[in-house]
């Protein structure tokens, strides 16, 4: 399918990754792993043909082809929803065009009997059968059942698409590619700004794609459900295993382990070998065998263990100056865009040293009050901040908030004042920008190191209270690690806007839930938070677009209707852990095939089990759907 040969890249005389070679076939799904500024995203656009390797080959099917989410989205504005998922069918669309025109010129013509106009109808007819081919006459169907199939409501496909959240765009974008049936698909941090719903369907769709895929994610969970295999880049070299990402780790950390002590032994040997040298070196006798032992121990292919890349941002927030009690006070906050109705008189009170997490699905609202309390939007209600309130605020898309124009260097010494200009090398230094790096230019920085000059940004201006709107996006593991470490220790008031609940954990101690236009606050920390929910995760939460309660008893439900009720929950529940027993089967068995092919397929019954496997799930997909269509009926 494709071929990757010795592929190299270099920016400013430093190799990203070199010689570099692996293959991707069909039923790939390979997570592409590596440290913030490792060539994860670089390594996507070569793929991609957006850019050239400096050295390497690239052979390729005839015909292939690609579809490329990227970490940032680049929205046409003006476009309704159902004109943007269009996109997805140039083809058509140009085809469209020339029957308008050959229609219009039809129109506008009266001699019928001329050999030109017989020629517009045979052209005509040419293109009205190339456009049935390609399926010209089904596309716009097509595109909306995708579109509900992703959440969208039919009242939703003629709104202009910048009045929906990132996280509802990047639905378009995926909805786009997968009407675009690509052979292979480069994503590019598929899971930023998307909520559990979208992220779960995305899963879902993954696992059932033919071609091949390469996900470009720091998302454990979503890698160890979706990937086969795991490809890491770390210091200009790749590892490549077929493994998903955890058993990658464990695999990885074992050869790890066998080199060191292989390593070691070899080095007991050469030492024996060295004194045996320098000891037959003093004799005449012994000369020739000397030399013979030398030849041997230069014959030696020496064991080298792979290196690790451990090198961490320094991260600390210190607080300016002690504000008042009460940091923002918020009465009656509404907020619409267009007829979107994202807020309805909310009333929130922050107190100083609190630490808050803003959580629930996408589109409810939490970025948006984010913006109002550091006054970015214009909304209905008030809202004041509190005395002596300095607040350092961190953008969910920074794309928007950094000048691609300028530097690293630029950047940072355009955000700072005659006290800390001095410090801004310094500075840079301890998030990883060092030497050249700070001479690259914003547009070319992957999505995490923006995040860390993000985060650089941040070090130089007073603060006392930190906005984080969904911080993790884009960094990796160790950095996400030291950012958490860094707000644990925050002297000053925290407002945490995230889907990340292993990040959240230990972080907050106040929840509020965005639902329905309104907030919930409880006064606890994230796990309390879950636990008063009755749910394991905030997966389950952003999940539940019908929540599972006990039917209340009124006069209009009936007993029957009440058992009834009861029953379908039951069934409901029991469908459920079937679906989840089967689709943990399922991803058995394919991380098996991917691995231990031959030996899987020599079993003659194999495949009738498998595809026995798969009918059944999907029968208890359709199954789970009308038991749920029969308890909302009841409710």
């Amino acid at each position: 399918m494709l071929n990757i040969h010795n592929l190299s890249i270099s920016f400013q005389g430093d190799y990203l990754f070199e010689d570099i070679t692996f293959k991707l076939s069909p039923g790939d799904r390979i997570g592409l792993i590596g440290k913030n500024g490792a060539g994860k995203s670089t390594l996507l656009k070569i793929l991609s043909k957006e850019l050239e390797p400096d050295s390497g080959q690239i052979a390729a099917d005839k015909n292939l082809s690609f579809g490329f989410l990227k970490q940032d989205i680049d929205f046409v504005y003006g476009r309704t929803v159902l004109q943007e998922s269009y996109e997805a069918f140039k083809d058509i669309k140009e085809l469209e065009a020339k029957m308008e025109t050959i229609n219009l010129q039809l129109a506008e013509r009266t001699d019928y009997e001329s050999e030109s106009y017989n020629q517009l109808m045979i052209d005509l007819n040419d293109v009205q059968h190339q456009y049935e081919i390609i399926g010209g006459y089904n596309y716009q169907g097509d595109t909306e059942k995708i579109l509900q199939g992703l959440g969208f409501k039919r009242e939703d496909f003629n709104k202009l698409t910048d009045t929906f959240s990132g996280g509802w765009r990047m639905r378009i974008e995926l909805a786009k590619l997968l009407l675009q049936n690509n052979d292979i698909l480069l994503l590019d941090e598929p899971t930023n700004h998307l909520d559990i719903e979208s992220i779960i369907w995305l899963e879902n769709f993954l696992k059932n794609y033919s071609g091949a895929v390469v996900i470009v994610s720091h998302d454990k969970m979503f890698l160890d459900n979706v990937t086969n295999r795991t490809i890491e880049i770390s210091l200009g070299r790749i590892y490549d295993y077929p493994k998903p990402y955890s058993k990658y780790l464990v695999l990885r950390n074992e050869i790890k382990e066998q080199q060191l002590a292989a390593q070691k032994n070899q080095q007991k040997q050469i030492e024996q070998t060295e004194k045996l040298i320098e000891k037959f070196r003093a004799k005449a006798s012994k000369a020739t065998m000397a030399q013979s032992l030398i030849k041997k121990l230069d014959r030696i292919d020496r064991i080298e263990v792979d290196e690790d890349d451990n090198s961490v941002m320094t991260l600390n927030f210190p607080v300016s100056l002690t504000p008042g009690k009460v940091v923002v006070h918020a009465e009656n906050i509404s907020k619409s865009y267009d007829d979107n109705h994202v807020l309805s008189d909310v009333n929130l009170m922050i107190e100083r040293d609190t630490k808050t997490a803003f959580v629930g699905q996408n589109g409810q609202g939490k970025s948006t009050l984010a913006k109002i309390i550091v006054g970015d939007i214009k909304h209905q209600g008030r809202l004041k901040l509190g005395h002596n309130v300095q607040i350092g605020y961190f953008a969910q898309n920074q794309a928007e908030y950094l000048d691609g124009s300028k530097t690293v260097l630029d950047t940072m010494i355009d955000a700072a004042n005659e006290s800390n200009r001095s410090k801004v090398r310094d500075i840079l230094g301890s998030f990883l920008f060092r030497g050249d790096e700070v001479e690259k230019y914003v547009r070319v920085l992957s999505g995490g190191e923006r995040n860390r000059l993000a985060l650089a940004k941040l070090m130089l201006q007073p603060l006392n209270v930190l906005i984080m709107d969904e911080p993790t996006n884009h960094l990796d593991i160790k950095s996400k690690n030291v950012l958490k470490e860094a707000l644990n220790k925050f002297e000053g008031t925290l407002v945490l806007v995230s889907h990340d609940r292993d990040f959240l954990q230990g972080l907050t101690n106040r929840v509020y839930e965005f639902k329905d236009q309104k907030i919930k606050e409880y006064l606890g920390d994230i796990d309390f938070y879950l636990e008063q929910r009755n749910v394991e995760n905030l997966r389950d939460v952003e999940k539940r677009t019908v929540v599972k309660e006990e039917p209340k008893v009124t006069n209009k439900q009936s007993y029957q209707d009440q058992k009834k009720v009861k029953a379908l929950n039951n069934r409901l529940s029991k469908i459920e852990s079937q679906i989840s027993q089967l689709e943990k089967e399922i991803k058995e068995i394919d991380v098996d095939l991917a691995t231990n092919y031959d030996e899987v397929v020599s079993d003659p019954s194999f495949f009738d089990s498998y595809q026995a496997k798969k009918d059944l799930l999907e029968t208890l997909m359709v199954e789970w759907e009308t038991v749920q269509e029969d308890l909302e009926f009841l409710n």
